[in-house]
């Protein structure tokens, strides 16, 4: 699982599992406020992986309600999967 285990995931609330689980798809958030957490991608489509996501993010420039922006990085190689999202700012 590219040496994800012990990692947060994005959303995951209390009593659920600890990290990413075996059969999901994830990719890394990079920069801004959710850095390093792994959104789960699993029932994604790839139009949606590649138009990115908003998030949620109560540690944002806009505090509690506020959103932040991701988009997907570039694939590591020709024909790779997405599985970074770079931040790019945040909304109210």
């Amino acid at each position: 699982m590219q040496g994800w285990a012990g990692r947060r995931v994005y959303g995951a609330e209390p009593g659920d599992p600890v990290g990413p689980q075996e059969g999901h798809a994830y990719v890394q958030l990079l920069g801004g406020p959710l850095d390093g957490l792994l959104l789960d991608v699993t029932r994604w489509t790839p139009q949606d992986v590649a138009g990115g996501a908003l998030l949620m993010s109560d540690r944002g420039a806009f505090g509690p309600g506020g959103r932040s922006d991701y988009e997907p990085a570039e694939p590591a190689g020709a024909g790779d999967a997405v599985d970074r999202f770079v931040w790019r700012g945040d909304s109210p």
